[in-house]
């Protein structure tokens, strides 16, 4: 619309936390700052276990050392931005930044689903083709999965950047969220192709997570059918304990990100938006090492031979 005079935006204003209590922010900081520091040495605690411990490395182990790492850089590119606007009553984010966090944000989440996919894969080979598992899983192969994770991941955050800071922004500057979120931020474009761009993008990001969560549900269509098989309780036990883990940050990850990407349509108050966000961005990287550090036997075994004593030994 040539015949209007708009003035460029330059930076946002995060409304996420504004609308709170100003006595409950202090909490909420402290829980999520405790909850994020945990993420981080959950995690950490993890990838050192698997480094130090040779019987570790085995490509199940380094997958999830891989998927530690994605863990820890999601949440770095958002939390720490979060928990200064909660105690900081400037809520500014220059463009620049917020183009910045949504790559970031979405080439780590994605890269997440891309290593939860092939962590699927690797269950699937290793319980369906033991005999072979060598052969399709070997250092060469697990490292060109690893490699198209990551690709994948950038190749999806660059998308989607692109296609939301290509529009121009104008008028409000107020992004409804305390990050910078997709839709929020399409609120805000002040061009007529705002709504074929949301499908745009929605149709990218929606495909890819079906199709990883595809994916892991075939994996373990084929992993169930062939532990019926197994003709004793107890192999079908063990054989099972090894998907445990990985198959309930999978129930975790994509419950989560269903609750808060496909929630009815209908009235809901700052409070609540805020909340279930982070919920899929707090509370879920945060759940992950609690997750692989308790239902993981060797691993948990692992971490209690190698830390908990030394820094926990027995009394005499």
């Amino acid at each position: 619309m040539p015949s209007q005079n708009y003035s460029i935006i330059s930076e946002f204003n995060l409304f996420g936390f504004s609308a709170f209590p100003q006595h409950l922010l202090p909490i909420l900081f402290l829980l999520y700052l405790l909850m994020f520091l945990f993420t981080l040495l959950g995690n950490l605690l993890i990838m050192a276990t698997i480094w130090i411990e040779h019987r570790l490395h085995t490509p199940m182990y380094l997958f999830l050392c891989t998927l530690s790492v994605s863990e820890i850089l999601f949440t770095v590119a958002i939390t720490p931005h979060m928990l200064a606007d909660l105690l900081s009553t400037h809520h500014s984010i220059t463009f620049v930044a917020c183009a910045n966090q949504m790559f970031f944000s979405f080439m780590f989440g994605f890269t997440h689903s891309f290593l939860l996919m092939v962590m699927g894969y690797d269950r699937y080979v290793a319980i369906c083709h033991p005999l072979r598992y060598n052969v399709l899983m070997s250092p060469r192969d697990c490292a060109h999965l690893v490699a198209c994770a990551w690709a994948g991941g950038s190749v999806m955050g660059m998308m989607v950047t692109t296609i939301v800071f290509h529009l121009t922004f104008c008028g409000s500057n107020v992004i409804h969220h305390f990050l910078c979120h997709v839709l929020s931020l399409l609120k805000l474009a002040c061009e007529n192709k705002t709504s074929s761009v949301i499908m745009g993008v929605m149709l990218v990001c929606v495909t890819a997570l079906i199709g990883c969560l595809f994916l892991n549900i075939l994996s373990y269509v084929f992993i169930v059918a062939a532990i019926l098989r197994i003709p004793s309780a107890e192999g079908r036990h063990k054989t099972f304990s090894t998907c445990v883990s990985h198959l309930t940050v999978v129930v975790t990850h994509y419950s989560f990100a269903s609750f808060i990407y496909l929630k009815p349509k209908g009235l809901h108050s700052m409070y609540s938006d805020a909340l279930m966000a982070t919920t899929y961005t707090v509370f879920t990287p945060f759940l992950s090492p609690i997750i692989f550090s308790l239902r993981n036997k060797e691993l948990k075994n692992a971490i209690n031979k190698n830390f908990y004593r030394k820094f926990c030994p027995p009394s005499s």
